[in-house]
């Protein structure tokens, strides 16, 4: 027969998932989440080197080619892509040094 305890856990963890349904933060790093299991993976991500990513792009387009992604990422708003505002705006963006090293 199952304690007091292990019948809340389950009803608890509905009722953080519903909250993070509504856009709650219920994890402590798990900001964008819209359930509770996915605040508990961008929080494990976060603390498991959440840098990871960008440094494992950065080693396959190089140096010059992540400075590129970059410049064209900071022109993106809401509404246009980075590529259309430098595009709009003249900025010279030199997408051929994106492409992945050859190892």
């Amino acid at each position: 027969m199952a304690s007091e305890q292990e019948r809340r856990v389950p009803q608890k963890r509905a009722e953080l998932d519903e909250k993070a349904r509504r856009e709650e933060i219920v994890v402590p790093g798990g900001t964008g989440g819209k359930s509770l299991e996915d605040q508990e993976h961008l929080a494990e991500g976060r603390h498991k080197g959440g840098e990871k990513g960008g440094q494992t792009r950065k080693e396959q387009i190089g140096h010059e080619g992540y400075h590129e992604m970059g410049k064209k990422g900071g022109l993106s708003t809401k509404d246009e892509s980075g590529g259309e505002r430098a595009a709009e705006e003249g900025v010279p963006i030199d997408e051929s040094k994106y492409k992945t090293k050859s190892r």
